[in-house]
This record gives structure tokens, sequence and C-alpha cells, in this order.
């Protein structure tokens, strides 16, 4: 290789690695709910403590939403609660990554008339389980954007 070309190769990378060091590292600014009210949204440890799910909203005493918890099997909540009124899925961007096996490539989101949304990732390659996340009291139902 001439040595002026590798000297640009050398220049290029340099640029590009000075370019991901100004990546912020900072803890993200917390979320508005996906009703839009602005109300923060509570990060709260699934009830088998691997992993950390997100709750919008203070669901009522007696509803079925109040039956629910962060960590909880698709087929459990069903049983629990009974079916959703709407359901659709969709992939993540970790779908994309190549190499990923993780259970996050695709999430399901399913809607309660009068309750609100829940959020479960969709399994992946090795992972079947089909975990709630997310957890948005929205009586109005605009959580659910198909």
């Amino acid at each position: 290789m001439p040595s002026s070309r590798l000297a640009l190769t050398l220049g290029t990378a340099t640029l590009v690695l000075m370019g991901c060091s100004s990546i912020s590292l900072d803890q993200p600014a917390p979320k508005a709910d996906a009703a839009g009210s602005g109300s923060d949204v509570r990060v709260v440890r699934s009830y088998d403590n691997s992993f950390d799910g997100e709750i919008s909203g203070t669901p009522a005493p007696d509803s079925r939403f109040a039956k629910v918890k962060i960590g909880m099997e698709l087929e459990q909540v069903y049983k629990l609660i009974g079916e959703p009124d709407q359901l659709y899925n969709h992939t993540t961007g970790k779908n994309w990554i190549p190499f990923y096996f993780g259970a996050d490539g695709q999430r399901i989101v399913t809607h309660y008339r009068g309750e609100g949304c829940l959020t479960y990732s969709a399994g992946g390659v090795f992972n079947g389980k089909k975990q709630l996340l997310r957890m948005d009291v929205d009586a109005a139902g605009q959580c659910y954007k198909p």
C-alpha cells in the first residue's frame, strides 16, 4: 500500500474514533408516559429480580392491571386478567444486530379497553419467553398506536 494511502486510511480512522468520543454516557432524562401527560415513567424491578421494567401511571386498586407484575409471562397475564381487546407486534432495532440472540428483537403490545397497554418482549432465538416489560395505565387508550 503506498504511504499516502496508508496515511489517508489512518487519518480517517482517527477522525471516526474522535467522533465517537463525543458520545454522552449520561443517564437519559425521565421519559414522558405514552399518553403524553408528562408524568414520569417509574422503573421497577421484575417480580423475579431478573430485569428492570417500566410502569407509566398507577392502576386503580380494584383494576385488572393491579394484579399484573412486571416480568410475568404473556400466558400468565392472560390467565389472570383475560385476553386483550387489541394486539400488535413489531420488531425492535436489536432485531437487525448481526448475531444478536437476545430476547428483545420483537415486542408485543396489548391494549385492554378502559385500562391501558401492556408491552412484552416477544422472545428470541434461544429465549421463547414473552415477558411483560412495560405497563401503561391509560384509560383513554392513547398508549395503543399500531
